[in-house]
């Protein structure tokens, strides 16, 4: 069994539920606290052991290839005001992982944006972490399902329960129990943003999944989908059909970077714990918290 060592980010969406910044600022780069969201994803895949990350962008995203890279004039001026610890802080971003960059050129969904990264991966088991998708957790998301596949040799989606809902906005998967964990199932079928009626269950994929190089042949025979484009889901479902995968219920809380309500949340958690603001902002949030009805 191959050791995984790739991950996909796909990052080329125009980011619309979050305008009017998202028309200046690509909604990867937008701040938590005083890093953006695509920082966190690298980051997490980094700390999994993953040492290549391909990030599939669109035109105007040339924000995210300047903050993985380095600067040598901007390190200078840091060195002579005597900030050797931001300088450090900088290289270390530039140094968690080999960060490439592919433009998706058309925007036709995500399937066909991972379908874009076949020569990246060659034949070799790989991870995609959805670009809105921030997870905050004790054990990186991509690690928990690294494990799971290099127990059972299984694709591995990471999931969560959906309120009933909104289950309609994402995928529903058919899941079943397995003997090795209560936050493990088997997956036989799924199906992108159902209709009422046509749901399997309230666990959808939520930002996370480990595929074997064979699911680009798959890609390769999609139709249009849900919304028109060429949905991972789809490729995936077509995959559990046959084969089976494995659904797991990770440990992390979610947020959904590509939403204001989502933005506002993770950048409210991480305040609170970083060392430069946390004591400040706890106080002024309980302060804050009172004044509301």
């Amino acid at each position: 069994m191959k050791r995984i060592t790739k991950a996909i980010i796909p990052a080329a969406g125009l980011g619309t539920r979050m305008l009017p910044i998202s028309h200046a600022v690509p909604k990867e780069m937008l701040p938590i606290v005083d890093l953006p969201a695509v920082y966190y994803l690298v980051k997490e895949a980094a700390e999994s052991g993953i040492t290549d990350i391909l990030i599939i962008t669109n035109r105007d995203k040339d924000a995210m290839e300047d903050f993985f890279d380095l600067s040598i004039e901007y390190e200078k001026a840091l060195l002579a005001k005597g900030r050797e610890a931001d300088v450090k802080m900088l290289r270390e971003i530039a140094d968690l992982a080999n960060v490439y960059f592919l433009r998706q050129k058309e925007t036709k969904g995500l399937g066909h944006a991972v379908g874009r990264a076949r020569s990246f991966v060659g034949d070799e088991p790989f991870m995609v972490l959805y670009g809105d998708d921030i997870i905050f957790s004790e054990t990186p998301v991509c690690r928990q399902m690294m494990d799971v596949y290099e127990k059972s040799g299984k694709c591995v989606v990471g999931v969560k329960p959906v309120a009933p809902e909104w289950i309609s906005k994402y995928s529903s998967l058919k899941v079943a129990p397995t003997a090795w964990s209560d936050t493990l199932f088997s997956c036989d079928d799924m199906i992108e943003k159902p209709k009422k009626g046509e749901e399997f269950s309230n666990y959808s994929i939520l930002g996370r999944v480990l595929l074997t190089p064979d699911i680009f042949d798959i890609i390769d025979a999609l139709e249009p989908g849900a919304g028109g484009e060429y949905q991972l889901t789809d490729a995936i479902a077509k995959k559990a059909r046959t084969e089976g995968i494995l659904a797991l219920d990770f440990e992390g809380e979610r947020f959904d970077m590509g939403a204001k309500i989502g933005f506002l949340k993770a950048n409210v958690v991480r305040g609170a714990l970083h060392s430069e603001t946390k004591e400040e902002f706890k106080a002024f949030l309980k302060a804050f918290v009172k004044t509301l009805d």
